[in-house]
């Protein structure tokens, strides 16, 4: 089969590798329908994050069950399943609590920029569609797994409210999202910080009331404006930089919440700082599984199109001008179709 290998920053091939095979009972073996290029791909393809060694790469995946193995109850062979990019049992105090991304099983899902993936943890990870789906449904589908529950975990950490101000920091695949996730759930006034137009747009389509292009002090200073001086109710980080969470910090409101979501890179807080600000924070990676069967819902019911997301399309074989494409910023988020 083919499968995408990062051999050094900046190095990523598609080559042929061995199929995956059982390796335990849990597991299950599907054939990709499409998978993706993610923002955190570009961290260890930019040299920002050491690999050691060559690594599978991809972790956001739906497709077709091929195999099972005997102990998995939840899934079939023939069903249509989307899961998480954390894969855990579902089972545990943690998972059952609704964080599933810190299941006392927890591993993260490698491997899915390939036409066949193994899935660990199966049972707790997947979940079946009724029906295959059609085939437009394939892309949005496939943003559940990862970008779009990361999104939409920012925007309920920070506890987005119906008639509530949000703020989103970061114009990428998530941020956008998160502008998604908080118009879905009632937000009056959005405003996101983008500099580049394909994306300003399509924060507008998913609901963005505001655009905010300035950065740093400047971009803070046009916040509190918009805000008469308050703040936002709400702040999705989507980006995981000192700048990124600084200016969070600074537009939320006292008595806000901050929902952070970029892996963050170089942050550091001041203590006495953070005491007087009275802010809440929590984040990091989003326990999609709690969301997966609502937002797949809202998905198959054609309510949300998140799909749209992926503003560049390439086969597979061709995955490494889909990373240069996002590196470059030329692309928001890379389809593979496999």
């Amino acid at each position: 089969m083919l499968g995408t290998i990062l051999h050094a920053p900046g190095d990523v091939r598609c080559v042929h590798l061995p199929e995956p095979e059982i390796l335990a009972p849990t597991d299950a073996i599907i054939r990709l329908s499409a998978s993706c290029v993610c923002g955190s791909d570009l961290w260890p393809y930019r040299g920002l994050q050491d690999i050691g060694a060559p690594m599978a790469m991809g972790h956001e995946y739906c497709g077709v069950v091929l195999e099972i193995g005997a102990a998995v109850k939840n899934v079939k062979v023939g069903d249509f399943v989307v899961g998480s990019f954390v894969l855990s049992d579902n089972s545990c105090p943690h998972c059952k609590h609704g964080f599933q991304s810190s299941c006392e099983q927890r591993a993260f899902m490698t491997g899915a920029q390939a036409q066949i993936a193994r899935i660990p943890l199966a049972d707790g990870t997947l979940v079946a569609t009724p029906t295959h789906p059609d085939e437009d449904l394939i892309p949005s589908l496939l943003a559940v797994s990862d970008v779009l529950g990361t999104g939409w975990y920012a925007a309920d950490a920070a506890r987005v409210q119906a008639g509530s101000t949000v703020v989103v920091v970061g114009d990428g695949a998530v941020g956008l999202m998160g502008v998604l996730a908080a118009k879905q759930k009632g937000a009056e006034r959005i405003i996101i910080m983008s500099r580049h137009k394909t994306r300003q747009d399509l924060a507008l389509d998913y609901g963005a009331t505001d655009i905010v292009s300035e950065r740093g002090d400047d971009g803070v200073a046009r916040i509190k404006e918009l805000t008469r001086r308050i703040g936002a109710d709400a702040v999705l980080e989507c980006v995981g930089t000192q700048q990124s969470m600084t200016q969070a910090l600074q537009v939320a409101r006292p008595g806000s919440m901050i929902g952070y979501v970029g892996v963050p890179h170089g942050v550091q807080f001041d203590g006495a700082n953070l005491f007087f600000t009275q802010v809440g924070m929590l984040g990091g990676p989003a326990p999609v599984r709690r969301f997966l069967p609502h937002l797949m819902d809202l998905v198959l019911s054609r309510k949300i199109n998140p799909g749209k997301v992926f503003d560049l399309e390439l086969p597979l074989q061709d995955v490494a001008e889909g990373y240069k494409a996002m590196d470059e910023r030329r692309a928001i988020k890379t389809l593979l179709r496999v």
